[in-house]
């Protein structure tokens, strides 16, 4: 079974959400299907079935690993560079 192997370099404590929505979203006046919040540097963005995969291209931009839903009542993580839920 593969397993993420960048969850133990997260920073701690877990950094807060830098905002409520996905800025890029705002910014190109598109809406976000589900959120996204980067585990290592707090950017909300929004899903891959989001028109334009924000949170996805953060990982891309950036190399933070894992992403944590940002959705209410849900609560899984998602590591970009091994593709497994951590």
């Amino acid at each position: 079974m593969k397993q993420c192997t960048h969850a133990d370099a997260l920073p701690d404590p877990q950094p807060g959400p830098l905002s409520e929505t996905c800025e890029e979203c705002l910014r190109d006046g598109t809406h976000p299907v589900q959120l996204r919040l980067c585990l290592t540097c707090g950017h909300i963005a929004c899903c891959d079935s989001s028109p334009n995969r924000h949170a996805t291209e953060h990982h891309k931009d950036t190399g933070h690993p894992i992403m944590q839903t940002f959705e209410p009542g849900e609560n899984w993580r998602w590591c970009f560079v091994d593709h497994v839920l951590v």
